[in-house]
């Protein structure tokens, strides 16, 4: 077994366990704020709307490429169905790949524990309680958005093939529609507060 094969199988791996353990890690989270702290924090918004079409997209893109990644770890001949770009299959590609993947959640976790007890998947109407402006939220009005698109960036070059560019671009097209959302949401509640953040802070970086 050769230097490229034992990469491509570390990252393959890789992918699977780390997105098993994303998706074991918001589970309990949000069980945890319903039991321990009593909130809902998961906030889809009405049916069909679009705030809704973007949790729907956003979770079910989520599920598929956990699947799809834990089934290419068992079975690696699933490969040739991804549609894999062959230019990209460099071993440097791959890994920097995984690193990015990793680093992208490692920003969005910390864009989600700064916003404390505020924290919500989606626009929860009567939240937040104050509008967050320090901290990454200086540099950002979207750090966690911002860290999960790194992270899909991330996942498209560990796995270079015309599945993850297409959920690549469904992810960062979801999170863009889903940060005008929620941008509107919040200059609803602070007005004038908010507009002045806004002027003062890119809605990326």
């Amino acid at each position: 077994m050769d230097a490229t094969t034992d990469i491509h199988n570390f990252v393959r791996i890789y992918l699977a366990l780390f997105f098993t353990f994303v998706a074991v890690f918001y589970s309990l989270r949000i069980l945890y704020r319903m039991r321990h702290d009593g909130q809902v924090v998961v906030f889809p918004g009405q049916r069909f709307s679009a705030t809704w079409w973007n949790h729907f997209a956003f979770r079910w893109f989520r599920i598929f490429i956990w699947a799809i990644c834990v089934f290419r770890a068992i079975e690696p001949g699933v490969d040739r169905y991804l549609g894999m770009i062959g230019p990209l299959q460099h071993n440097w590609l791959i890994l920097s790949g995984a690193v990015c993947l990793t680093l992208g959640f490692g920003l969005a976790l910390a864009g989600h524990f700064s916003l404390g007890m505020d924290w919500r998947s989606g626009i929860d109407r009567i939240s937040p309680s104050s509008l967050r402006v320090t901290d990454m939220y200086r540099h950002s009005r979207n750090p966690a958005f911002l860290g999960v698109a790194f992270a899909q960036f991330g996942f498209f070059l560990a796995l270079p093939s015309l599945f993850s560019a297409v959920c690549l671009v469904v992810g960062v097209l979801t999170l863009y529609r889903q940060a005008l959302s929620e941008e509107q949401h919040l200059e609803t509640i602070f007005n004038s507060q908010y507009r002045d953040y806004r002027r003062k802070v890119r809605r990326w970086i």
